[in-house]
C-alpha cells in the first residue's frame, strides 16, 4: 500500500454512481428477473473502464472499479455463495426512533435473505471476474494505486441474518473460512483489498442497541478475531479496513463514539483504516488520535468529504481537514478519503446527483494540494 510520500494521496471508499441502465439490470436480476449475463457483463465492463477514467480525470490516486458488477457492497455475497435463500429480513434504521414524527427515507429496495444453509462457494469465479474488469480498465487508464473491496465477515453476519449455524460465532466462523478464498484472491492479483467493517460502528445503534458498551466490544472483537484469520495469509500492508456508522443521512444521534471502538478496531491486522471524518457527527473525531496512539505501521484514510449530500466541500475545508489528522499522526501517515460510497447499493436515485460526485472528488483532489503544499 503506497504512502503519502511527497504529498497526501487520494482515494475513496469504494462505490461510486452507476449508470442507470447498469443499475436497472442490476435490480432486475436482484429481484429474480430474468437477465441477459452477456448484455450484463457488457454493462459492467464499460462502466468500470469509464469510472476509473473518471477518478483520474478528478484526480482520485488510488481507484477502484466502483462496484460496478455489484448490488450492493455487503449482499452481493448471496448471489455468489450458497445457503442464502431465508426469509429476507429489513433493518431498522434505531437512531430513527427517537423522533416518531419524522419521516424516513426509503431504504435501498435490495433483498437481504437470511442464512438458511451450509455456507460454501457456489461462484468462486466471480472475483475473478472482478479483477480482470478492473485490470482491463487500468491498461486505458494507468493510476497510481488501486484497490478491489470484499464484505468483511462480520457485515455479511449483519445483514444477511443466521436462521441455520447454532450459534452467531458458529456463523462468523464459517464466512471467514469461506471469505478468505475471495480476499486473497484479490491480494494476489496486487490490489489493495478493502474489507469493508461497518458492523464494527453501525451495528450499535442499528442492531446491538440492548448491549452495553462493554458488551458491545466484545462482539466487534470477535468480528475482528473473524477478520483476522480470514487475512491471515494476506501482509497487513495490503489490507485496508472500512468502518463507518452508516452510510445515510439521518440522526446517527445514537452512532458509538470513535473513541470507544478504536481500540479494538487498531487489533485488526490491516495496513491502513478508512472511517468517517466529515459528516457532522464526526468531523470532529481526528482529536481522538491525540489519545489513541495509532500503530507504527498503519495509515489512516480520514473522511474529508461527505457521502450524504449534495454539499461540495470548499477545497480550503478539504486541506484543513488533512492538515488536523497530518499534524496528529504524521503527514505521510494520512490519506485523504471520502466518508463512505456513493453508490452503497444500486439505485437509480442515489443520494448525491452523479455529476457532483464527481465535483466533490475534484475538490478533494484540490484540497489535497493545498494541503500538500502546506505539510511539505
Amino acid at each position: 500500500m503506497k504512502r503519502s510520500v511527497d504529498r497526501i494521496l487520494t482515494t475513496h471508499t469504494g462505490s461510486l454512481p452507476r449508470p442507470i441502465e447498469l443499475a436497472e439490470m442490476l435490480l432486475k436480476k436482484d429481484e429474480g428477473e430474468e437477465t441477459d449475463p452477456a448484455a450484463l457483463r457488457s454493462l459492467v465492463e464499460a462502466a468500470v473502464a469509464e469510472t476509473v477514467r473518471k477518478q483520474v480525470e478528478a484526480g482520485v490516486d488510488v481507484v477502484s472499479d466502483g462496484e460496478m458488477g455489484k448490488i450492493g457492497y455487503s449482499t452481493y455475497v448471496k448471489d455468489r455463495l450458497t445457503g442464502f435463500e431465508g426469509e429476507a429480513t429489513v433493518n431498522v434504521r434505531g437512531d430513527w426512533a427517537d423522533f416518531p414524527n419524522a419521516t424516513v427515507p426509503l431504504a435501498a429496495r435490495v433483498k437481504r435473505p437470511a442464512c438458511n444453509g451450509p455456507v460454501a462457494w457456489k461462484d468462486p469465479d466471480a472475483v475473478q471476474g472482478d479483477i480482470s474488469t478492473l485490470n482491463a480498465a487500468l491498461a486505458e487508464t494507468p493510476a497510481e494505486d488501486a484497490f478491489l473491496t470484499a464484505a468483511s465477515p462480520g457485515v455479511i453476519a449483519h445483514f444477511l441474518g443466521n436462521a441455520y449455524y447454532a450459534s452467531r460465532e458458529e456463523y462468523l466462523a464459517t464466512l471467514a473460512d469461506v471469505m478468505k478464498q475471495e480476499f486473497e484472491a484479490i491480494a494476489g492479483a496486487g490490489f489493495v483489498l478493502q474489507l469493508d467493517c461497518p458492523d464494527l460502528a453501525m451495528s450499535r445503534h442499528m442492531r446491538f442497541t440492548d448491549l452495553s458498551t462493554e458488551e458491545f466490544l466484545k462482539v466487534i472483537e470477535g468480528n475482528v478475531e473473524a477478520l483476522n484469520h480470514a487475512i491471515g495469509n494476506v501482509p497487513a500492508d495490503q489490507v485496508r479496513l472500512h468502518l463507518c456508522w452508516g452510510n445515510y443521512e439521518g440522526p446517527h444521534h445514537r452512532d458509538v463514539p470513535l473513541r470507544d471502538i478504536l481500540p479494538v478496531v487498531l487489533k485488526a491486522k490491516v495496513g491502513a483504516i478508512s472511517f468517517e471524518g466529515a459528516n457532522p457527527r464526526h468531523a470532529h473525531e481526528w482529536a481522538v488520535f491525540k489519545d489513541v496512539p495509532l500503530p507504527d505501521d498503519m495509515v489512516v484514510i480520514p473522511g474529508v468529504i461527505d457521502s450524504t449530500t449534495n454539499f461540495i466541500e470548499h477545497p480550503e475545508l478539504v486541506a484543513q481537514r488533512i492538515c488536523a489528522y497530518a499534524e496528529v499522526v504524521g503527514k505521510e501517515r494520512v490519506i485523504a478519503g471520502s466518508d463512505c460510497g456513493f453508490g452503497t447499493f444500486a439505485s437509480t436515485a442515489p443520494n448525491v446527483q452523479a455529476d457532483i460526485t464527481w465535483a466533490k472528488l475534484a475538490s478533494l483532489a484540490e484540497g489535497a494540494r493545498i494541503a500538500s503544499e502546506r505539510l511539505w
